[in-house]
């Protein structure tokens, strides 16, 4: 029963392969290309647009047609994507590239949640969807040390294309992975007869708000470690892209345990709870230390807060979606995945290019106290939110009277 959700983890892995191969070359990319950092995040805010879009909106398509071709459609749009980097040359045509990778990237954690939901048990969910969503993270951990002496051998150019290599392998194995007795059969005349029809997250909903505020705002350091920690220890600390390729996978052991952590948190002490709240409090006290980030001169230290930063966000995400899960019906578990990494993709496409002409200005202190507090602003809006209806009922008559 483990195979598709294993599956699944090789599908974000590659996912985030090829997100990260673009951040590890910054440096390199950015000096070739004449780009600046603020370009960067005008690139990155590209891919995050397109991705807050297409998440809910791939949910909705996967809860529809299936996995098996679902996912292979949107596997093979972000693996073009991916290897048309290696021709590119300035901020035009990387954002459109990014654009089109967040475009088909869209169905990862849809997918991802998707199943664990339809291959295993209640009680296994939440780590069967820790294992899908893990691939990102270890993603992030092997693309660094691979990609970079790559790069240095054959040109960033080349590491791209070895982006599409993955994907063909990948799309072979989930073809024979995506049916029974790993997956069950999708019911084709059921399908037959619903018209495909994309459900659109009704933005009037508390529980929309209650995942958007949770996962969209506690998640958000695990796009700061992806994107710019690159750039913030080259620059800020001397950090070379030579010892980058040695040193930047360490924040993403944080990133990866976490899910597993977090996974087995929230099966033991948050299976049945919609309003886990002590949990919730404890991850925002727990994501405060990064604040301090520019008072050390230490790339270890550095290193330390922002595996520490990746740790506590995956807590963030597997919380609300394991809260999503239990507030939406089980026939919107895709759009429920796609409504969490929409929402960390608008944060993302908004604080990307803040960050990005931020770090053109070495404004670094500023980033990290922000990244710190708006997992505060995140948890306060939650708990306003999700509070129980019969609190909200009276408070309704009280004002009335």
């Amino acid at each position: 029963m483990w195979v598709a959700p294993t599956t699944m983890m090789l599908c974000t892995l590659l996912g985030y392969i090829d997100r990260q191969v673009l951040a590890a070359l910054s440096p390199t990319i950015l000096a070739d290309t004449g780009m600046t950092a603020g370009d960067y995040g005008w690139a990155v805010s590209a891919f995050s647009i397109t991705y807050m879009v297409m998440n809910p909106v791939f949910g909705s398509f996967l809860d529809h047609i299936g996995l098996r071709r679902g996912m292979a459609i949107a596997v093979i749009i972000w693996t073009v994507a991916s290897v048309s980097h290696a021709g590119l040359n300035g901020l035009i045509g990387f954002a459109l590239a990014r654009a089109l990778l967040g475009f088909g990237e869209g169905a990862a954690f849809p997918g991802a949640l998707r199943t664990a939901a339809e291959a295993l048990p209640v009680n296994k969910q939440s780590r069967g969807m820790a294992l899908g969503y893990s691939g990102a993270s270890l993603g992030a951990l092997i693309t660094p040390p691979i990609i970079i002496p790559i790069a240095a051998l054959y040109g960033w150019r080349k590491a791209f294309l070895l982006t599409g290599i993955l994907g063909v392998l990948w799309l072979i194995l989930w073809w024979r992975v995506a049916r029974p007795p790993f997956l069950p059969a999708q019911n084709s005349d059921e399908r037959a007869r619903r018209p495909l029809k994309i459900q659109w997250p009704d933005l009037r909903e508390r529980r929309l708000w209650i995942i958007v505020s949770s996962f969209g705002l506690g998640g958000l350091a695990l796009g700061v470690a992806a994107y710019l920690s690159p750039l913030y220890l080259n620059r800020a600390l001397g950090v070379s892209q030579a010892q980058l390729a040695k040193i930047l996978w360490i924040p993403m052991v944080g990133w990866e345990i976490g899910y597993f952590f977090w996974g087995w948190v929230a099966d033991r002490f948050a299976a049945n709870d919609e309003r886990p709240v002590r949990i919730f409090v404890l991850l925002t006290i727990l994501s405060l230390p990064t604040a301090f980030m520019t008072l050390t001169s230490s790339w270890v230290v550095a290193i330390a807060l922002f595996t520490w930063s990746t740790f506590i966000a995956d807590g963030f995400v597997v919380m609300s979606l394991r809260v999503g899960s239990r507030i939406f019906p089980a026939d919107r578990i895709g759009m429920v995945a796609g409504i969490g990494s929409g929402s960390w993709g608008a944060v993302q496409a908004v604080i990307q290019p803040v960050y990005g002409a931020w770090f053109d200005r070495h404004w670094y202190a500023a980033t990290f106290i922000s990244m710190s507090l708006l997992p505060v602003v995140g948890t306060l809006l939650w708990l306003w939110l999700s509070r129980p209806r019969a609190a909200v009922q009276t408070s309704k008559l009280v004002r009335s009277t």
